[in-house]
């Protein structure tokens, strides 16, 4: 996974569970990379891997070909953290996309960066974009888009976009597809795009425009969440939170049946 020469990865090693690495870094060391991304000036990427995200990566080799890539990636969810903590070597702390991107935005008003808000649902990007602007009056933000978009579909279907976003000029590109498109959309179209560095933020822009309250504090830091969210949107989210989510316990079980095979075939393993 190649970053930029001019970009320091973080120090420490990173935990990564079969398909999806995950970096050792807090939120502030998060901003910094980011901050480093954006100075080198050939484009980046950056992702908040969770439950579900680990999930996809094994079942779908386009969600496995963009983390492949990633410049950036930080744990959005409790449950990572507690894996890395079991498997080694342990991340520092959760950084949620949620946690990261009004942060992000306030370091791109302090930097002057322009930044262009991709996807959600129709009219939550513009919300978004003026919820922000009352609270950073400084932020410079290019543009707004709400594209439909398909795994499915032939690259030109987004040239339009795509040619959108190149003439903003942004920084930074927050794309809200939700996962796995925002990943897959990013991995196909990062080199067009660039020198723009791309975030999969989810559902942050409904965050940030109001329209999806986040869950309490308590929750999202012991792990429930999915919880919270899952009563807000039953209709929407039941087959991933029920259905899918679940089979990270049988990822987790795997990780570490390799792992003690692995120590029983290396005499003096720890």
């Amino acid at each position: 996974m190649k970053r930029p020469p001019s970009v320091t990865p973080p120090r420490r090693p990173p935990f990564v569970l079969g398909p999806v690495r995950v970096d050792s870094v807090d939120l502030d060391g998060a901003l910094d990379f980011i901050d480093a991304l954006v100075a080198a000036g050939r484009g980046g990427v950056v992702f908040t891997p969770n439950v579900d995200h680990v999930i996809l990566a094994h079942e779908d080799p386009r969600m496995r070909a963009a983390y492949s890539k990633v410049d950036l990636s930080v744990a959005d969810g409790m449950p990572l953290v507690w894996a890395s903590r079991l498997l080694r070597p342990p991340l520092p702390q959760r950084v949620a996309g949620s946690d990261l991107v009004p942060h992000l935005l306030e370091r791109a008003a302090e930097r002057r960066w322009r930044v262009y808000f991709l996807g959600g649902a129709p009219g939550v990007a513009a919300l978004a974009r003026d919820t922000v602007l009352k609270q950073i009056p400084d932020l410079e933000i290019v543009g707004i888009d709400a594209p439909r978009f398909s795994p499915d579909e032939p690259m030109s279907a987004q040239q339009a976009v795509v040619e959108r976003i190149r003439a903003a000029r942004p920084h930074v590109v927050f794309v809200a597809f939700g996962a796995p498109k925002q990943e897959i959309w990013i991995d196909r179209f990062r080199e067009q795009v660039a020198p723009a560095v791309l975030l999969g933020v989810g559902a942050t822009l409904d965050f940030l425009a109001g329209s999806i309250p986040r869950a309490p504090r308590w929750m999202a830091e012991s792990g429930l969440e999915w919880l919270f969210r899952l009563s807000r949107e039953p209709r929407r989210l039941w087959r991933r939170y029920l259905l899918r989510d679940p089979k990270f316990l049988l990822v987790l079980g795997r990780e570490i049946g390799m792992r003690v095979r692995a120590r029983e075939r290396t005499p003096g393993a720890p």
